[in-house]
């Protein structure tokens, strides 16, 4: 049984819980949220109490296909088919469980905790060990009492490295986290006020902090941060660096901006080394201080480390510069304010030059720790450094001092909707607008209201819920069992080498490709992967050869063209993949050809047979299953024969996405993972396989029109409506990839949620859509297909398969890629 499967009655001994196990069943995916559920059939939901009680939620989650539950005493409960694991605590129950599984692997474990900067901490720790270590980490910034156990649980009998962030926001939290982290090196980011107001004092935080590392071997941190400390370390053996202490074991004693880099300089072990850092703010670079630390002291060379750190890409977090509206630069960080992060997106305010005035707009501040008269003094102290021209302040604290804030132009409102109402009023043009605002004021709405709205087709690919789709098949599989993933076609219409590199990132086996020009390409994008050529040309075998692409071979003809082009050059033991028809009759070599092909494989020193593959014709549909276990036995009577002949093993597949799901015997040594990768999976319903749709398409509206019943729309005067109405006119036709078939009322979009069917024929790039019922106007944005209006829905409306949907998306359709 894989490592993060568990029979449910082993998980009610673990958790110690009463309750009777009605139905047998296997659990690997742990569940707190009703709306987000994933892998029901082998998921097990915690009723978690909080802001919620989700024993409220039980219901929609068996409704969702999940039949087994944690809940509290005291509750009594009848499902059908349901097994309800009773417990005291079901927090205290997740948290057990997670310290169970985590005791199974003795894999190192990296603990990372502090005020600030843990999440980019963990995430460039990533980035710069991925090469070496097959890496668990906490998602996103899942580092609370319920995000540590649910991290916690991605662990596998595969990962050789864990990196783990921990949050606390008041005392006697640590120890739970440490219970079931268990890290074996400790790293102690930045200490600031966040969360000060949850102990009694500063002291009292860094101690609790402290208790991360209580078991751990190493720990990484700041000389300065701890020198007070030094008595209630837990550790014996730390690493620490510092830019004012010598005596550190990283003494960084110079910094000098080049390029647009952060130059540094320091001494470790005696000598002088160096290292480029890509970015300039002053968070970054402490940040990257600390990954540069923990390198060191894991044993990288100052040489390798600095080579790596100068790649480092960005972490997407809270803060974005966008396009404002009337000339103005946002700078959007309306999720979060905190004295240091207010202290840091000033910094970054004042990088920007594209603008001679700077504007911040700032809710009040909570969990500072401060009393409000001392807080506020020390932001309009702050703002004033800072040189800004016009504030805007939000909130009653914030306007009860208004007193304190010296700035050429300042405005104040109780809460956001009344700054909304005066919009017109603050005459934002020309300027930098920073939004700096506490979660709980919405400032979104500010932003949405500021940011200058895109007129331009685009389709966004949300890179995460790709991951969520490559994991849930990977789930599906045996330890040991490889994945190949498909990204022919520009990755099925969603863009070539940024989903190559997502899919190399996150370590799947091989790639695939229809042709080698497509092979190549992505070799010169960076993509290291052994890739699959499924329909090689002849003519480019030299192309084929130099960029390390290896072949599908398909029938005798191929075969020895490819032997003579290696006879011709010498190439020797060239990894070659064989293709077996096995009834689906498009290419490959038949039954009763295997026995030659065996024949000429027998001692030919050009050729290293890597795979024998073959492909189900129909593995999601179970009216044809006679038909796929047929093809099943014939591929096992072709690999075996080969096999015998070649005196080695080869990898076998014969799975492609639907194949995953319905024919796990027939998983053998790799799977093929195609559409499924995108949100798609024919096998089984979009409610339930745990799928998330990674693309949305999305338009806008050039113009809109007034026309009379009767009147004529589009090309040969093919569209009319039945009675007087509105047209809209949006940026997207059939060169882009939405297909004539859905002219004349077949095909729909949305605006503002509500459905438009197109009128007339679809032209080259536009077409018209009957707004009559919906409030309309010039720019508002059209979604052609997302995660509600699916690509399954279209392809219905015009007889065809969503592969077509997907792959006809023009590759002017500009492409948009997400990752959180």
């Amino acid at each position: 049984m894989p490592s993060n499967q568990y029979p449910i009655t082993e998980i009610k001994q673990i958790i110690n819980a009463d309750g009777a196990i009605i139905k047998e069943s296997v659990v690997s995916t742990l569940l707190t949220d009703s709306r987000r559920i994933s892998n029901p059939a082998e998921g097990l939901f915690f009723a978690l109490s909080g802001r919620r009680n989700g024993h409220e939620f039980i219901a929609e989650a068996y409704a969702a296909g999940v039949r087994n539950f944690v809940v509290k005493q005291g509750l009594e409960l009848i499902m059908p088919d349901a097994n309800f694991l009773i417990v005291d605590d079901v927090l205290q129950a997740l948290q057990k469980l997670a310290a169970y599984h985590r005791s199974r692997f003795k894999l190192e474990v990296i603990g990372i905790t502090g005020s600030n900067g843990k999440t980019i901490v963990k995430e460039w720790l990533y980035q710069l060990l991925a090469a070496d270590k097959n890496i668990v980490r906490n998602p996103k910034s899942y580092n609370s009492q319920i995000g540590v156990p649910l991290s916690i649980w991605q662990i596998n009998e595969k990962n050789d490295l864990g990196i783990f962030e921990a949050g606390i926001s008041t005392v006697a939290e640590m120890s739970k986290l440490e219970a079931i982290i268990q890290p074996t090196i400790g790293v102690l980011t930045h200490i600031g006020p966040a969360h000060d107001e949850g102990f009694e004092s500063r002291r009292q935080k860094v101690l609790e902090k402290l208790g991360l590392f209580k078991n751990c071997r190493l720990l990484i941190h700041n000389y300065d941060t701890l020198i007070d400390f030094k008595d209630e370390i837990p550790v014996k053996n730390c690493f620490t660096w510092s830019t004012t202490f010598k005596q550190a074991d990283l003494y960084v004693f110079s910094e000098t901006v080049i390029a647009k880099n952060f130059y540094l300089r320091a001494f470790f072990k005696g000598r002088e080394i160096e290292c480029l850092i890509p970015f300039l703010d002053e968070a970054s670079v402490e940040n990257a201080i600390v990954c540069w630390a923990v390198m060191l002291a894991m044993g990288y060379s100052g040489t390798e480390a600095d080579k790596r750190i100068e790649r480092l890409s960005p972490v997407s977090m809270r803060l974005e510069l966008k396009t404002g509206i009337n000339d103005c630069s946002v700078i959007d960080d309306s999720y979060n304010s905190d004295i240091q992060s207010l202290e840091i997106a000033l910094n970054f305010l004042n990088q920007q030059n594209q603008h001679d005035k700077k504007t911040l707009i700032l809710s009040d501040i909570f969990q500072s720790g401060l009393q409000q008269e001392v807080l506020y003094r020390q932001v309009a102290d702050m703002i004033r450094s800072k040189k800004v021209d016009k504030f805007i302040g939000v909130g009653e604290a914030l306007s009860a001092h208004r007193d304190y804030f010296d700035v050429p132009e300042k405005y104040f409102y109780t809460d956001t909707a009344s700054m909304l109402q005066n919009l017109r009023t603050l005459n934002f043009r020309e300027e930098t607008i920073l939004i700096k605002g506490s979660r709980s004021f919405e400032f979104e709405r500010i932003s949405r209201a500021l940011v200058q709205k895109a007129h331009e087709t685009v389709m966004e690919i949300n890179l995460n819920a790709l991951l969520n789709n490559l994991n849930f098949y990977r789930s599906k599989l045996k330890p040991g069992v490889k994945v190949m993933a498909m990204v022919k076609a520009f990755s099925y219409g969603s863009g070539t080498f940024e989903v190559a590199n997502m899919l190399q990132y996150n370590k799947v086996d091989y790639l695939a490709v229809a042709y080698i020009d497509e092979g190549v390409a992505l070799r010169k994008t960076g993509i290291t992967l052994p890739i699959l050529i499924l329909n090689p040309e002849t003519s480019a075998f030299d192309k084929m050869t130099e960029y390390k692409l290896e072949p599908a071979i398909y029938s005798f003809g191929l075969f020895d063209d490819y032997i003579k082009y290696a006879q011709d050059r010498n190439v020797l033991n060239y990894p070659i993949h064989l293709k077996i028809d096995t009834g689906m009759h498009r290419l490959g070599f038949e039954n009763h050809e295997v026995e030659t092909l065996c024949d000429l494989l027998e001692e030919n020193r050009y050729v290293h047979v890597q795979s024998v593959f073959s492909h189900l014709a129909a593995s999601e549909a179970s009216q044809h299953d006679e038909f796929s276990l047929i093809q099943i036995n014939n591929f096992e009577k072709a690999f075996k024969q080969i096999e015998k002949v070649l005196g080695y093993k080869v990898i076998k597949h014969i799975c492609n996405t639907s194949g995953i799901v319905r024919w796990p015997n027939a998983h053998y040594d790799m799977v093929r993972l195609g559409i499924g990768l995108y949100g798609i999976d024919a096998s089984t319903s979009a409610s339930d396989n745990g799928l998330q749709p990674i693309a949305t398409l999305k338009t806008s509206v050039s113009q809109v029109k007034k026309v009379l019943a009767g009147e004529t729309v589009s090309y040969n005067r093919s569209g009319s409506l039945l009675k007087d109405g509105k047209i809209a006119t949006v940026r997207i036709g059939y060169a882009d990839g939405y297909l004539r078939a859905f002219g004349n009322g077949v095909g729909k979009m949305y605006i503002k949620g509500l459905p438009a069917t197109t009128v007339g024929n679809i032209t080259m790039d536009m077409c018209m859509l009957d707004v009559s019922n919906i409030d309309v106007k010039e720019g508002d944005e059209v979604i052609i297909f997302n995660g509600e209006q699916r690509i399954e829905e279209l392809a219905t409306q015009i007889g065809t398969i969503p592969y077509e949907i997907l792959t006809n998306i023009s590759q002017r359709v500009k492409r948009v890629y997400f990752y959180e």
